[in-house]
């Protein structure tokens, strides 16, 4: 009755996991519940037995040598479903023979072990007596006659090192028997905290999880708040939803329009700055222009002297006269055509600020949240109304709570809990004397060996320390004499104790052993589980046994192992148990039935975004103006062809050089003279004018500037046309979007609103779920109870010690066997002989 009350225990949380299945599954904004209250347990269900574990790991290995079997499964699932009855036929059919000889079959380690003990029990002290009658009858080294060997001291020395070796090993088994013996009493002693440990887990389980109903209950209010808040907010959040979507489309377009804006400025700028340019550029081309032909037209009348006619001079005039060509300007700016033209044209397209109006299209966009706050007033004045539903549905979870008998479930238990407690804590001195008197049991029964042991080492003592080779047998000492009194004395004890130490090794190692092959491995392997678990097994007309009891509908798949299993992993009991088949509360907190009303009042949002105007018709019309405003006309090659040109056709400098160089190859005079005063003239507009025209900043910044605006005229005018019609197009396409299509992005975007206030209730119902499955009454002491009892107290504290116990104990009494014997032979060189061989020396002689 008490498990079934464990199992109530969680009903409400079983309620919160039914099977539903959301029809959507978006992506709310994430809502945070916190942590489920839990404290953590105390109990460690593991035991770690210390430097004594290396024996119990050699009795672990020996009795895998015994029986080195796996576990039966199939043989004990038999064996308990088999019905023996009380006539003598039933154990004579063939399937009860069957199973009997694979019982023995498996058990025939055991079998044999404990019928080499009986038969050790039966044997030795039958064996005992008819050696004490023996040597009474002067026989079997009763008589105290010791015939003269020559290897007698081999002898004895060989039987003292075996009785030694013999009673060596037999204390080293007495030791292993004591300290299983004062293992096992300590664990006693000290299982009261264990115990006390467990009780208190349990008394947190119980206590703590009504506070962690109460708090899964209490986080109803945190989804209730958000969904209200996102409600009250519906018109901000609703339209930035529309208008995120609705932006895809139009803020390209209005970006592309105030991208086409700026291009306007900057071609305004670019032609401005080429109509600069070309005047600076061509009022330094024109004055080196007037000079070089002033400087061309001087130097042709020198040369048409008639000094020029003479032989020495014709040659050197003629070259001279042929070179003048090159005097001449290489970029001529002034054949330039004009881009006065396009620029008036952009003027007047500029005239109309296109930019403004695109940031008024912004300015309309952004507006949508606005229009969607004044559109959405009547989901606004339905809040209260919501609001209301959500309380009702708070106040019928938190009735529903204090309806379930929880409150009444948990004192039972706690009461049962308590007296359990009390129960254990008023037996347990009881537990503590009967394991004193067991100790004391054992204690004597280590001390009957230790009798026989100090008798052995005395005699072995009082025999070697004695013991005079002059001696003749009946002369030996005192002390020689009492040794072998004392081995004597062991062997007598020996017979005496034997029998009674052999039949509790025999009775502990079939118990113990079995008890460890059959009980311990299986579980913890989790073969015992997997037995149990059998169908039909514990009951023939239950399937599942587990089910069966606390449901009672055997059907449910409910197992041993699995249950264990999750309490181990200190999952929650309505996941371990499978709660959820004693009760379900799926139309009490069906989410379809709670949000009815709030999805009527969202899917009837209207909204209307025609006022929403991108780009008005000015605009489009100033676009269009800028595309025929002829910049694609401009003759760009010609610009950068001049740009690229050098200023004059030939170097000034190498030319007046090469000039003073003829004029001095020509007769001295007049015409020399004249030659070298032209080179000087044309030195000077060299470093007058071409030096600036190459260098000085105003000349170069014009170049540079003139270079850069062409080449942006360039880019800009290229597929002009296109470009703007493509704007245009977008707009359009944008402007229709709002005006025809925002209907349907409204109501995909009301869809996702809708389905996001929902989805808090899904993440509530799933956190619930979560937390009931791994945090919640989570049943870990119950998986410790279950280790503490069989794992720690049954296999760990008993089972190994009393394993220990018998391996040593059994050790030392197989090999009182070797020191019986061996002790018997030594005795003979130790005690005090009646008679003695006598060897008449005179017969010798003669």
């Amino acid at each position: 009755m008490a498990v079934e009350l464990c199992l109530l225990l969680l009903l409400f949380c079983g309620s919160t996991i039914s099977d539903v299945q959301p029809i959507y599954k978006p992506p709310p904004g994430t809502l945070d519940f916190g942590f489920v209250p839990a404290k953590t347990y105390d109990t460690g269900a593991y035991h770690e037995p210390g430097p004594i574990g290396i024996l119990f790991k050699i009795v672990h290995a020996y009795l895998y040598l015994v029986q080195p079997n796996s576990f039966p499964q199939d043989l004990v699932r038999k064996l308990a479903q088999q019905k023996f009855g009380n006539a003598q036929g039933d154990y004579q059919k063939p399937e009860n023979v069957v199973l009997t000889l694979q019982a023995i079959y498996y058990e025939i380690g055991f079998i044999v072990s404990a019928a080499l003990g009986l038969l050790f029990i039966l044997l030795l002290p039958l064996v005992g007596l008819c050696f004490c009658m023996c040597r009474c009858c002067d026989n079997c080294g009763g008589e105290m006659h010791q015939r003269q060997k020559k290897n007698a001291d081999c002898q004895r020395s060989c039987f003292a090192t075996f009785l030694f070796v013999a009673s060596l090993i037999i204390s080293v088994g007495v030791l292993c028997a004591y300290a299983a013996n004062q293992h096992l009493t300590n664990q006693v002693r000290g299982a009261k905290k264990l115990v006390n440990s467990n009780f208190k887990d349990l008394k947190v389980f119980l206590n703590d999880t009504p506070a962690q109903i109460d708090y899964l209950v209490s986080q109803y209010n945190t989804t209730k708040d958000k969904a209200l808040s996102d409600l009250n907010n519906v018109g901000p959040l609703l339209g930035s939803r529309v208008q995120e979507q609705l932006g895809k489309e139009v803020r390209p377009a209005l970006d592309a329009a105030l991208t086409m804006a700026g291009a306007i400025r900057e071609t305004k700028e670019a032609l401005e700055n080429v109509s600069v340019s070309v005047e600076v550029l061509q009022e330094g081309t024109e004055r080196l222009h007037a000079n070089l032909t002033d400087v061309k037209m001087h130097l042709s009348n020198t040369l048409n002297d008639s000094a020029c006619s003479a032989t020495q001079a014709a040659s050197t005039c003629n070259i001279i006269k042929n070179s003048l060509n090159q005097l001449n300007i290489n970029a001529n700016f002034s054949g330039l055509p004009g881009v006065s033209s396009q620029l008036a044209k952009v003027n007047d397209v500029l005239k109309i600020d296109l930019s403004s109006l695109v940031q008024k299209g912004y300015a309309a966009f952004n507006d949508t949240p606005d229009l969607v706050v004044n559109q959405t007033r009547n989901i606004l004045s339905a809040v209260p109304y919501i609001k209301n539903v959500l309380e009702s549905i708070g106040s019928n979870i938190s009735t529903f709570t204090k309806t379930l008998p929880v409150q009444k479930i948990l004192a039972d238990l706690t009461i049962y809990l308590t007296q359990s407690e009390a129960y254990v804590q008023d037996y347990f001195p009881v537990v503590e004397q009967y394991d004193f008197y067991r100790w004391l049991g054992c204690l004597i029964l280590c001390c009957m060996v230790v009798l026989i042991l100090i008798f052995y080492c005395l005699g072995l003592l009082c025999g070697t320390c004695g013991y005079d080779k002059h001696a003749s047998p009946t002369t030996r000492g005192c002390i020689s004499n009492t040794g072998g009194n004392f081995l004597m004395a062991g062997v007598g004890f020996s017979f005496l104790f034997s029998w009674v130490l052999m039949i509790v090794v025999v009775l502990t190692f079939v118990t113990g052993g079995n008890v460890e092959k059959l009980v311990c491995e299986p579980f913890e392997d989790k073969t015992l589980f997997k037995v149990l678990d059998t169908p039909y097994l514990l009951n023939q007309h239950w399937k599942n046994y587990l089910s069966g009891i606390l449901f009672k509908n055997p059907n449910i798949n409910l197992t041993f192992e699995k249950v264990y299993s999750d309490c181990k992993e200190n999952k929650g009991i309505y996941t371990s148990l499978h709660l959820e088949h004693l009760f379900n509360i799926n139309e009490f907190l069906n989410i379809s039935m709670y949000t009815e009303d709030v999805a009527l009042k969202i899917e009837h949002i209207q909204i209307n975004l025609s006022k929403i105007i991108l780009l008005d018709e000015i605009g489009k019309e100033n676009l269009l103006n800028f595309s025929s405003s002829g910049i694609e006309g401009i003759n760009f090659a010609a610009y950068l062809a001049e740009i690229n040109k050098s200023v004059t056709k030939v170097g000034l400098l190498s030319f007046a050089n090469d000039l003073e160089a003829r004029a001095d190859q020509l007769p001295k005079g007049a015409l020399e003279n004249a030659l070298k005063g032209h080179a000087n003239s044309i030195r000077m507009i060299h470093n007058q004018q071409v030096i600036p025209l190459e260098q000085a900043m105003k000349y170069v910044k014009a170049r540079s500037t003139l270079n850069q605006s062409i080449r942006l005229l360039k880019r800009t005018s290229s597929e002009l046309m296109v470009k703007v019609k493509n704007v245009i197009s977008a707009v359009n396409a944008a402007q229709l979007l709002i005006n025809n299509n925002a209907s349907l992005v409204i109501v995909q975007e009301t869809k996702k609103y809708m389905d996001t206030i929902v989805g808090y209730f899904e993440q509530y119902i799933e956190w619930v779920k979560e937390s009931i499955a791994m945090e919640v009454a989570a049943c870990k002491p119950i998986a410790n109870v279950i280790d503490t009892a069989v794992d720690i107290f049954l296999c760990s504290y008993i089972t190994d010690s009393v394993n220990t116990f018998w391996f040593g104990l059994g050790g030392s009494s197989i090999f009182l066997i070797p020191a019986i014997i061996f002790a018997v032979k030594l005795s003979k060189y130790y005690r005090r002989m009646d008679t003695e061989d006598v060897y008449d020396d005179s017969v010798e002689q003669w």
